[in-house]
């Protein structure tokens, strides 16, 4: 899977750090391989003006593909961090828009079935659905 980078930028005149997740403050604004799910923020003024309170963010993380070939290894695919978001609905397409399959914050996963029967190795897509009416997409392959 892509790692996830966040970069953060700051409105206003000053000299800034900024720590995530209750880690140790940084003057870079960049943070690489952020994890998947609900993130802090802290923003700090150097020259004494003020600290932030601990901003969330949110990273989307999926894996760019999985193989459901019960091995026991990338047998479902899922939105990572998923069990973090409050309500979120998944919906997982064919390439022609056919809805196969919607996911929860419960789910497993996707095991690439569709009524019943596996679906063929190829691409499909997702939107997932925020509660608070953020919407993400993208795409993601099967491979048997």
């Amino acid at each position: 899977s892509d790692s996830n980078n966040v970069q953060f930028n700051v409105v206003g005149n000053g000299s800034y750090e900024y720590a995530i997740n209750g880690g140790e403050f940084q003057d870079d604004p960049v943070f690489m391989d952020v994890p998947p799910g609900l993130n802090t923020v802290i923003v700090n003024d150097k020259n004494g003006c003020g600290t932030t309170e601990p901003l969330e963010f949110l990273v989307v993380g999926y894996p760019k593909f999985f193989t459901p070939n019960t091995d026991g290894l990338h047998d479902f695919w899922n939105v990572l961090g998923i069990e973090t978001l409050t309500d979120p609905v998944v919906h997982i397409f064919d390439r022609y828009g056919k809805l196969l399959k919607q996911l929860d914050a419960t789910t497993i996963g996707w095991d690439g079935t569709f009524n019943g029967r596996p679906m063929p190795s190829s691409d499909y897509w997702f939107k997932a659905n925020m509660a608070d009416g953020r919407v993400f997409k993208g795409h993601f392959s099967l491979k048997r």
